[in-house]
């Protein structure tokens, strides 16, 4: 059996995505502002997620200025697909919709604004795949709302479940009938933070 990579970690930071330009600033403005981003690699992960399976309706719950809403974007623009995303501050949301123009993805995605788990109950279209990175105590909360909009088959990627609020929502994911769930302990640069936890899940019921 071959060896192990001796520094794992400084060889998977140097593969890490490259973004455009707009992608890079939004990151450079991530760590001057400190606003919690996915980073490149999750990005770049929602961006396969969205084109593999063909998504055409995306949820997003937590939209920031719009980092990985333009990711989700991307990967569902082929099919015509577009991303409705939940955000609580309305300063972030302006930020968003004016980061989407830059990026030409204004008619591609449409944001909202409002507490996500009073938004969800508004919600009546099925959804292809869903991304969830609301404040984590909320997680456990959003998931019957989050089954109910998600077509049969549809995914689900939630973010940060290596935060101690995630982990109700890491234990009821994993037991219960209707999904089908993998919790990855992840390293991901430029991630906040950077090692965490990534579940993705499927709804089987």
């Amino acid at each position: 059996m071959s060896n192990m990579i001796a520094d794992m970690e400084s060889h998977f930071r140097g593969l890490v995505p490259k973004g455009d330009d707009l992608l890079g600033e939004l990151e450079q403005e991530a760590l001057r502002e400190n606003i919690p981003i996915v980073g490149p690699v999750v990005g770049e992960l929602l961006f396969i997620l969205a084109r593999i399976t063909g998504a055409r309706r995306i949820l997003e719950l937590g939209t920031a200025t719009g980092y990985s809403a333009i990711h989700l974007a991307l990967g569902c623009q082929p099919q015509g697909g577009k991303v409705i995303t939940l955000e609580l501050d309305e300063v972030n949301a302006r930020r968003a919709r004016e980061n989407f123009k830059r990026a030409g993805l204004e008619a591609n995605i449409e944001v909202r604004v409002g507490e996500a788990l009073s938004l969800l109950p508004t919600l009546s279209e099925p959804f292809d795949l869903i991304f969830l990175d609301i404040n984590k105590e909320a997680y456990l909360a959003a998931l019957p709302e989050c089954q109910r909009l998600l077509e049969l088959d549809g995914v689900l990627v939630a973010d940060n479940t290596g935060f101690q609020d995630a982990a109700a929502f890491n234990q009821a994911i994993s037991q219960l009938n209707q999904w089908r769930a993998v919790n990855l302990l992840c390293f991901l640069p430029r991630h906040s933070p950077e090692h965490d936890g990534l579940c993705l899940a499927v709804r089987m019921q």
